[in-house]
């Protein structure tokens, strides 16, 4: 029976998997019918009453809506009205200005602004928009998206002013900051080795095939500088604030060190002409003009940190503003909390309208904004419910629980080993390190308890398998070739990046069963 109930209870993934794949039919789509066929399979198989299905869905309605929904909404709306007003433009000619050379460029814009990006909105727009980017530069557009993509996979789990890892905390009963930290520990390797290989894909995009030496001549330092100083800054913040803003410092952190190491290295002449790329230089920009440009992000910044715990009377004030409710109406019932101001998608949104304020858009332009991002992100905001819903349907039926019995006593202790290829599969399927994170996350959180391991480490190990998977998942290929304007390439793509997705799961792999 146990084998049995592990099929059954493996459908609604099953079905996404084979419906996005196989079909093809859009993520939303496949996302409703898992619902459906976990709420079927709650009602006929394991008997769960009708009035608690319907509660465990609505609880992973709530859940999604507040906060998942409204950040991702925000942060969308923020990028987009930026983009409306400009400011865009002005911050992508800044970073251009720094460097010539075509693997610092991709450094920059790739990595530092592409770790910026993820921080901020996620959802395809850390590979899109600096892929779009480096190929207005002159790289070819299957390198130019290939390093976007090996640079968007790291900061996944914190995508999105880190949704995936709140949204996984929450699900799972867990401190945001201390999961956050074991995160970036378990990831801290792949901070470090992603901007070497961002550095030789980008010396590889050439006339003449240069050695791997060659590639990483003049700029070792700067790849090196690129990773740690990204590292580094997102542990402290996630430690001490928690994952909203951690990935957005460290990328801030990272840009502004790798800026500064380039313009030395190229001031000392160390760096291979070959490798440098003829870029139209663009009115300079005023400090003021700067100050404008970024002021939707620097306002977003200052919101989040000041109502955070690192201000205790102003979080204390805030966390009066909340309720906590419990729908669920069969037996052991998880109660949601909601935070009703000192939530980062309120905070966003603010710093959104007053940011678009300073750069000069008015009521109008911000209304039309707004719909069209509502419009943009309805898709997702029905996946995002549906996922949500599936999940606690199959968490209070016992179909989580069906899965991961059975995966521990087929792997034993060597669970560890298997636990990031899971959360990898949830990410290349959904393209979510969010949906990944409420498909799996329980299943993680329940393997932990059956080994006696800490059940931070275990399911932290779920985001680490997201970073792998994000990189491979076809709806982000799909993104990374639309933006620079490419069809059917995906197998080629696809084949370009396989072979790095599957070197970070061995790595994966093994760092997981040593510390676990």
């Amino acid at each position: 029976m146990d084998s049995l109930a592990f099929a059954l209870a493996l459908l609604p993934i099953l079905w996404l998997v084979v419906v996005l794949l196989v079909f093809r039919l859009p993520a939303w789509k496949a996302a409703l019918g898992s619902f459906a066929l976990a709420c079927a399979l709650a009602l006929l198989v394991w008997h769960l009453p009708a009035r608690e299905v319907a509660t465990a869905s609505l609880e992973g309605f709530c859940m999604a809506l507040w906060p998942i929904v409204l950040v991702i909404i925000a942060a969308v709306f923020a990028y987009n009205l930026c983009v409306s007003t400009g400011a865009m433009g002005t911050i992508s000619r800044m970073i251009c200005s720094i460097s010539s050379d075509r693997r610092i460029l991709a450094l920059l814009v790739a990595w530092c602004f592409g770790g910026f990006m993820e921080g901020m909105a996620g959802f395809g727009t850390a590979v899109a928009i600096p892929a779009g980017m480096l190929v207005g530069l002159g790289y070819k557009p299957l390198p130019a998206v290939l390093m976007c993509l090996l640079a968007n996979g790291v900061p996944t789990p914190f995508g999105s002013i880190g949704i995936p890892t709140v949204s996984l905390a929450g699900l799972v009963g867990l401190d945001p900051a201390r999961l956050a930290f074991v995160e970036v520990l378990q990831l801290a390797p792949f901070f470090m080795v992603a901007p070497f290989l961002i550095v030789l894909v980008a010396g590889a995009d050439d006339a003449y095939r240069a050695t791997v030496r060659t590639r990483l001549a003049g700029v070792g330092l700067v790849a090196l500088v690129s990773g740690a100083s990204f590292v580094v800054p997102t542990a402290v913040v996630a430690a001490f604030v928690g994952p909203e803003l951690a990935v957005v410092v460290g990328s801030i952190c990272s840009l502004a060190a790798t800026a500064l190491v380039s313009m030395r290295v190229e001031r000392a002449g160390a760096l291979d002409v070959r490798f440098h790329l003829e870029t139209e230089e663009g009115e300079p920009v005023s400090l003021a003009g700067a100050l404008t440009a970024w002021s939707t992000f620097i306002l977003i910044f200052i919101l989040l940190m000041g109502s955070s715990k690192l201000v205790p009377p102003v979080n204390e004030w805030l966390a009066r503003f909340s309720s906590t409710v419990t729908i669920y109406t069969g037996k052991n019932p998880g109660s949601l909390s909601f935070s009703w101001v000192n939530t980062p998608g309120v905070w966003i949104l603010v710093a959104a309208i007053v940011g678009g304020r300073i750069q000069g858009a008015g009521a109008r332009q911000m209304g039309r904004v707004f719909v069209a991002t509502v419009r943009q992100m309805m898709p997702t905001v029905v996946t995002m419910l549906a996922v949500l819903g599936c999940s606690k349907v199959m968490g209070y039926a016992g179909m989580i629980s069906s899965i991961s019995s059975f995966c521990i006593a087929v792997t034993g202790s060597l669970y560890p080993l298997v636990a990031p290829w899971i959360g990898m599969v949830g990410a290349f399927v959904t393209g979510s390190g969010t949906s990944s994170a409420m498909l799996f996350g329980l299943i993680q959180s329940q393997a932990a308890e059956a080994l006696g391991t800490d059940p931070y480490w275990m399911v932290a190990l779920n985001e680490l398998g997201v970073a792998a998977g994000k990189m491979l998942s076809p709806q982000t290929l799909a993104i990374g070739l639309a933006s620079v304007r490419v069809v059917g390439k995906d197998a080629e793509l696809l084949r370009a990046v396989l072979p790095y997705v599957l070197g970070f799961l061995v790595a994966m792999s093994a760092i997981a069963l040593a510390f676990a």
